[in-house]
This record gives C-alpha cells, structure tokens and sequence, in this order.
C-alpha cells in the first residue's frame, strides 16, 4: 500500500479528517524523505509503511485528541526530519508552526520540503540548539505548543520545552510505553519550570505501544531556565 493509502485506513479508524492535498503532500513527503535518506541519516525507518504509521500518523495524533486548537503557534524542537511539526503543518492549514534543529544538513533538508509544499508562508526553520532557542527572548513563552519526539528524557526535555511555551499553553512529548518511570523523575523539573495539570494518551501503532504526554504550562518559567549547551543534558533537573 502506498503511504497516503495506508494513512487514510488509519484515518477513517480514529475519524481524523485530512483534505486530499494532504494526503497528496504526504506522499511527495515521504518519497523526498526516501530520496535524501540515501545520503543522510534523517531516520532509520525509511519503508512506507514504517514512514506513514510511525512517524506521519504518529505526529498527527495530537490532532485525533483534540488537542491542537485553531490557529495554534507551534515549535518543534528537534525535529529531525520535521517531525512530528511537518505533518502537523500540512494536516492543518490554520496552524503556524517553527521547526528547530541543530544539525545544519537536516535544516537544509526542510527548508527544501517546505518549498516544494508550498508552506513557508506558515512553517519557519531555525539552524539552533534547542537550549539557545529557549533563552531568546523573543521565542521565550511565545508558543501555544512546544514539542519534541523521541528527543531526550523527560526532565531534559522539560528543560528545553516549557521555557517556551506560553503561560496557558503545553508541551506535548512524544514517549513508549515507560512514561511513567520518567514522569516521576521528572516531578522536581516540572515544578520548577512551571509544568502543571499532565495529560497522557496511551495507544498503538504498527503493534508498538506509544504514549503522548500533554503538560500544561502554568507558571512562568524562571529566567535561570534553560540552561547553557549541554547542561540540561548532563545534569538533568
């Protein structure tokens, strides 16, 4: 089955509306993806079953929650090969969404998708480390979603994401089935970064259990936070 065949069958299962152009994009995504991965690593699943469930359709599932509201601002921190902001962009016409990463090449990579879907009005890229990203204050608490997928731990992550979500907003994480051994050595990073009420969402994909955590931003985050390169790594919170 061919990428857009297989994610409209999962589609009609969780009742997600996708227009046509999307499926369309989606295609000319993954052959592109398919292309580039031959001189780059940007994933280790390149077939299109592996590329339309688990990472396509997995970065969609905010969208099946309800979770992503009408013309949300969202950033993507480490998004490799855009994912999982690029599919959120092209399922959702009214959300504006920046995807960040520290690898050059891969920035390069998007910035040449973007294009050729016609996006750039709406989706941005940014050549950045994920803790630079956070201490600039014109991005600090400017998005509605901030969101990682199979990025760092969860004390890590909170680290990089919740310094730039807004007040009122979330990070959204992408996680296996463990989440919740990490969500308990996060608990002191959540507090002190402003985290507040969590949300998680436990289903399959391609036989692999998936977990998404949704965590409310409710406080502030202190302007200690994140920290400089590779300390929120080191000696997470």
């Amino acid at each position: 089955m061919s990428v857009s065949a297989l994610m409209k069958e999962q589609a009609q299962k969780w009742e997600l509306a996708l227009a046509p152009e999307a499926f369309e994009a989606f295609d000319l995504y993954a052959a592109r993806l398919k292309e580039a991965n031959q001189t780059m690593n940007l994933t280790a699943v390149d077939d299109d079953e592996g590329i339309a469930r688990r990472h396509f359709l997995d970065s969609l599932r905010p969208l099946v929650l309800g979770w992503i509201h009408p013309e949300a601002s969202l950033v993507d921190v480490g998004t490799g090969a855009g994912f999982p902001g690029l599919p959120l962009a092209i399922a959702r016409p009214d959300i504006r969404v920046t995807l960040a990463d520290s690898l050059g090449k891969r920035v390069d990579f998007l910035r040449r998708m973007v294009a050729e879907l016609g996006l750039e009005e709406r989706v941005e890229m940014l050549w950045i480390r994920a803790e630079e990203l956070g201490r600039d204050a014109q991005r600090r608490e400017a998005y509605d979603f901030a969101c990682a997928r199979a990025v760092a731990a969860l004390p890590t992550l909170a680290e990089y994401l919740l310094p730039l979500a807004r007040q009122g907003g979330a990070m959204l994480a992408w996680k296996g089935p463990g989440l919740g051994e990490e969500l308990a050595r996060a608990q002191r990073a959540m507090d002190l970064l402003g985290g507040g009420k969590r949300t998680l969402d436990h289903y399959t994909l391609g036989g692999q259990p998936m977990t998404l955590a949704r965590i409310e931003k409710s406080r502030p985050t202190p302007a200690a936070y994140p920290r400089r390169n590779g300390k929120p790594a080191r000696q997470p919170l």
